[in-house]
C-alpha cells in the first residue's frame, strides 16, 4: 500500500490516514526512559504537583508545567532529562550547565537530571521558588510594560525647492 514518512517524526504514514505528530503525550515522550530516568521523572512531576493547582501537558518534545505561563519544563532525553527552570534570576551552582536570558524579567536556567537521587534540594528548592515567584514575575512585567503615548505627530509635508509634485 502507498505511503509516506513523516517529515518530522519519522513514522510511517499509510496513503489516507490521518496523522498528526505534533500532538503528542507525556505517556508518549517518557515511554522508551531507562527506569533510573523513569524514576526521576516520576519524581520530578510528584514534587511539581505537590506546590499547588497547575497545568502539567506536553508539547512538541517536552513536558510542560505551568500556572498561567509555564515556570518549568522537561525534556526527555535517552541518557538525562533536561530541565528548564524560568526564574527571575540566573542560577549559580553546579547543577546548572547554562542559563538563558529568556525576556526583561525571566532567566532559563538548565539542569541536567540523571536519576532520581538527584531530585531534591537544592532543585527542588528552585522550583519551588519559580512556583512561587510565577506572579511576582508576572506582576512586574505588566508594571514595567510602557504607557501607550498620544498619537505622534504627523511629520510636515514641505515641499523642497525644485522639485516639482
Amino acid at each position: 500500500m502507498a505511503g509516506h514518512e513523516c517529515f518530522h517524526c519519522k513514522q510511517w504514514v499509510e496513503q489516507g490516514e490521518g496523522h498528526d505528530c505534533w500532538t503528542t503525550t507525556e505517556a508518549a515522550l517518557t515511554a522508551d526512559l531507562p527506569e533510573d530516568l523513569r524514576e526521576a521523572w516520576e519524581r520530578l512531576r510528584e514534587t511539581a504537583l505537590e506546590f499547588g493547582e497547575q497545568r502539567v501537558y506536553a508539547s512538541h518534545h517536552s513536558i510542560m508545567f505551568s500556572k498561567d505561563v509555564c515556570y518549568f519544563f522537561v525534556r526527555p532525553k535517552t541518557k538525562y532529562l533536561e530541565l528548564c527552570i524560568m526564574l527571575g534570576r540566573p542560577i549559580k551552582a553546579p547543577q546548572v550547565r547554562s542559563v538563558v536570558k529568556g525576556s526583561r524579567a525571566k532567566y532559563a536556567n538548565l539542569v541536567r537530571i540523571t536519576h532520581r537521587d538527584e531530585v531534591e534540594a537544592p532543585i527542588t528548592d528552585w522550583l519551588r521558588e519559580a512556583y512561587d515567584m510565577h506572579d511576582v514575575l508576572r506582576a512586574k512585567r505588566v508594571r514595567a510594560s510602557p504607557k501607550k503615548r498620544g498619537s505622534p505627530k504627523p511629520k510636515s509635508r514641505r515641499r523642497r525647492p525644485g522639485k516639482p509634485r
